[in-house]
């Protein structure tokens, strides 16, 4: 069982710009090596509650890599492995407060966890129905299981299997 507090809030505007703040110092870090800084998770849904912590997927093209973990490196990244997920790696960080928390993601361009997370956002982005399930899940979630990581991400589950279901991935 997990103890990481599980807070849920409503859509926040603001969410956006951390993105673009967080978006803007990878680019310059990167520069060419990232073909594509994208924001996915439910921080990028306009109107879908959320734990306010943006997602981010950089994609880089093949044999990237290893510059790629040199250069996010020299700005304060450490490279976690693919953690189980192959074509996804995984990097965390610390002394970055000024930014918005975030989880960042460097993805292979034909990775299938990139593709999930981008369908899924696209999905629902064209989907205010499900935006609306989809928070009221969370949101109750976060009131069931306030401490329970675990049995949150279990409570959403079948929510986001449908979904999954619904853009042809499960």
């Amino acid at each position: 069982m997990g103890t990481k507090h599980v807070v849920v809030l409503p859509y926040d505007e603001g969410w956006k710009k951390d993105f673009l703040a967080i978006a803007e110092e990878l680019r310059e870090a990167l520069g060419e090596l990232a073909l594509r800084i994208e924001h996915v998770g439910s921080t990028s849904v306009e109107g879908l509650s959320a734990k306010p912590i943006i997602d981010i997927d950089v994609v880089i093209g093949e044999g990237l890599l290893p510059a790629v973990i040199e250069a996010l490196g020299r700005i304060g990244y450490e490279h976690e492995g693919d953690q189980g997920i192959p074509g996804r790696e995984a990097f965390k960080y610390e002394g970055k407060e000024h930014l918005r928390k975030h989880h960042l993601y460097v993805c292979a361009q034909d990775a299938s966890e990139l593709r999930r997370h981008t369908a899924f956002r696209d999905y629902l982005r064209s989907h205010p129905e499900a935006v609306r399930e989809y928070s009221r899940i969370k949101e109750e979630g976060a009131a069931l299981y306030p401490y329970d990581i675990d049995s949150y991400i279990e409570h959403k589950s079948p929510v986001i299997e449908k979904i999954y279901r619904e853009i042809g991935i499960l």
